[in-house]
């Protein structure tokens, strides 16, 4: 019997809202004074509230399909199944994202969740409705599974049998019956958060003064009980409460003196306790800080990738749990074990329009849309003949990969005399790393200066321009003789590789004739690296702690800036220095633009395969991956290779 509950029986049991079920316990000792439920919890910490509403948002929204398994290889998605309508409209009163959102908010905070399956008064089927956990307690012997739940109401309680209910729960290494809240895993951050929160009230509360005590001097005068108490409401006036002379300057008595003694909120770090508390509530629930607010660390690469992770890693085990309670407990009550349900996580992994449009465009090598098509998407009536598709000629004629790559020197299919040979030009992994390591050592250079200056200033009492902390002309000095040296070594053992494979003479590569271009590329890269160092300590300057600010910005430096320059930098110089090598040759030969990373900007999937002559520029407008005439954010930590093809025919 797998509808047996109507909506009647539970409207019935009339719950109280003060009602709170002790069986089982569902709360946290904040405080030796205060115990808080989970839902108090939930309804009282931001941190709390941010991360379970996250993960209840992103899962809600996601499609519940329903298929049919038809072979191994093939299946079949029904849209008129009872299963379908049934998640589709779980009840008169509640929508799939409700229930899915409520269902998600239940385990991330108690670690169980339930549905009571529903019948109408004639006896058909008609949905689900969720029960909040704190209201059920599992019965039964049997200590692994429970055998009955009872629902407590403020008028009595309702058992029902464990096939009348479907039951979501998650590990407990005490009872296999319920989940073990997360909460638990944080109570003693929460209670310090609990504590932190009180102390902050009652600072505001008393008009955010300083807290302290007056000194009276030993020798002071007599004071009488009515000038005790007309100086005590005069000086509580000012600093306690929001009256309105609350803010004042108050006037000290025969030699009084004030004792500050309290932690005021810088010294007690309350914004970097906040951000720990909700990192350390994401960690719980394994969530990337960024993805709630803590950008610290975040960067537009990383940030991506993250979103990207967070339905693949964090919302994958959530998905699946859900996936196969349905399929175990509410499926074989409707249908066959043919059918299952499925959360469509990759409309979520598809990325943006325009990823997905440059991605099927390259795909398909052509336009992919009428105009009447586009015409619609913009609300505007159709034209006619607009339902006609479009090919530029230069797809079908000009030996293009894609109708993006129109660049005026691509190459059209010729017949070759004879086999070419075909190279990449890329730097060793260990090129990589020693240029890391090396604009670490600069970037600890230049934090250390910078920092020493800075803090000789404040011994002065003054307060720090960026020009007074931050040489730019010796920066970018050092930095391009750093990045000359690196790009030197590299490119001579570059150059000799392309050309040994080509089997040609390694010793032809003319080093000399480069220079001049190689050093302009370093001091033009050593500027734009240390005017962004220098917008980031301006702004750090303007902080309420810039010492910690500056010292912040040269540990992202470090820790990311360098690594990501160093691909750049081994990139931009592998390219020139492949393609030099074979300039220097005098051969006929051609480049084609390679995309190696499993993460490609959208920018240059389009571009992978496009070949030119060597000398030409792409479609892009760039000689090489990363070349420095592209922007910015085109380059930076870019680790496409070029492949350089030369023609066998030619003499050496």
């Amino acid at each position: 019997m797998p509808f047996v509950i109507s909506s009647g029986q539970l409207r019935r049991l009339e719950p109280d809202r003060q009602l709170v079920s002790t069986l089982p316990s569902y709360s946290v000792a904040v405080s030796q004074h205060h115990q808080l439920t989970y839902g108090a919890i939930y309804r009282s910490q931001p941190a709390v509230r941010t991360v379970v509403g996250f993960l209840a948002r992103n899962l809600a929204q996601l499609g519940l399909h329903v298929y049919r398994r038809v072979s191994d290889t093939d299946r079949e998605r029904l849209v008129d199944h009872p299963v379908a309508r049934l998640l589709a409209a779980p009840n008169p009163t509640t929508t799939r994202y409700r229930l899915i959102r409520a269902l998600v908010s239940d385990l991330a905070i108690y670690d169980s969740a339930y549905w009571v399956k529903l019948r109408a008064e004639a006896g058909e089927p008609i949905g689900l409705r969720r029960i909040a956990p704190w209201r059920v307690e599992a019965l039964g012997p049997d200590w692994t599974d429970p055998e009955q739940y009872r629902i407590h109401g403020s008028r009595g309680d309702l058992v029902l049998d464990r096939t009348e209910i479907v039951h979501f729960r998650g590990y407990n290494p005490v009872d296999s019956r319920v989940g073990s809240s997360p909460i638990e895993a944080l109570r003693q951050t929460l209670a310090e958060e609990y504590a932190a929160s009180q102390w902050r009230e009652q600072m505001w509360r008393n008009g955010a003064r300083m807290s302290g005590y007056l000194r009276r001097p030993l020798d002071a005068p007599p004071w009488s009980e009515q000038a005790r108490a007309a100086f005590r409401a005069d000086w509580q006036s000012q600093y306690v409460g929001d009256g309105p002379q609350a803010g004042g300057t108050p006037i000290l008595e025969d030699g009084m003196e004030f004792v500050p003694a309290s932690i005021n909120p810088r010294e007690a770090q309350y914004v970097e306790s906040r951000k720990l508390t909700r990192e350390e509530v994401a960690a719980a629930y394994h969530i990337a800080p960024p993805l709630v607010g803590l950008l610290d660390h975040a960067t537009y690469s990383n940030i991506r990738e993250q979103h990207k992770q967070l339905y693949q890693d964090t919302l994958g085990p959530w998905c699946a749990e859900i996936e196969q309670e349905i399929g175990l407990q509410l499926i074989p009550d409707l249908a066959g074990d043919d059918v299952y349900v499925e959360f469509n996580v990759g409309e979520k992994l598809q990325g943006s329009f325009e990823e997905q449009a440059a991605q099927l465009q390259a795909a398909v090598g052509a336009p992919y849309m009428t105009r009447n098509e586009a015409r619609a998407l913009q609300n505007l009536p159709s034209v006619p003949g607009g339902d006609e598709l479009i090919v530029p000629l230069n797809v079908l004629e000009g030996g293009l990969a894609s109708p993006r790559d129109t660049a005026p020197k691509a190459l059209p299919p010729r017949v070759k005399a004879s086999v070419p040979r075909r190279v990449k030009g890329r730097a060793p992994a260990q090129y990589d790393t020693e240029g890391a390591e090396a604009l670490r050592r600069f970037f600890a250079r230049q934090g250390a200066v910078v920092r020493s200056r800075l803090g000789a200033a404040k011994s002065r009492g003054a307060k720090a321009s960026i020009a007074d902390i931050f040489d730019v002309d010796r920066w970018d000095r050092e930095l391009a003789e750093d990045l000359l040296q690196m790009a030197l070594r590299m490119a001579r053992a570059v150059a000799r590789a392309v050309l040994s494979a080509l089997g040609l003479d390694p010793q032809r590569y003319d080093e000399p004739r480069t220079l001049a271009f190689q050093r302009a590329v370093a001091q033009r890269v050593a500027h734009s690296v240390n005017q962004v160092t220098r917008s980031q300590i301006e702004a750090a300057l303007d902080d309420d702690d810039p010492d910690a600010a500056v010292a912040h910005v040269f540990e992202v430096a470090e820790s990311q800036r360098a690594q990501e320059i160093a691909t750049t930098h081994v990139t931009a110089t592998s390219g020139f220095a492949s393609q030099e090598a074979v300039k220097q040759t005098g051969r006929k030969a051609t480049k084609t633009w390679l995309v190696t990373s499993n993460n490609p900007r959208p920018t240059h999937l389009v571009m992978h395969g496009q070949t030119v002559d060597l000398e030409a520029r792409f479609s892009n407008g760039a000689e090489w991956p990363a070349d420095a005439a592209l922007p910015v954010d085109e380059v930076a930590g870019c680790q496409c290779e070029l492949e350089i093809t030369v023609e066998d025919d030619d003499e050496d």
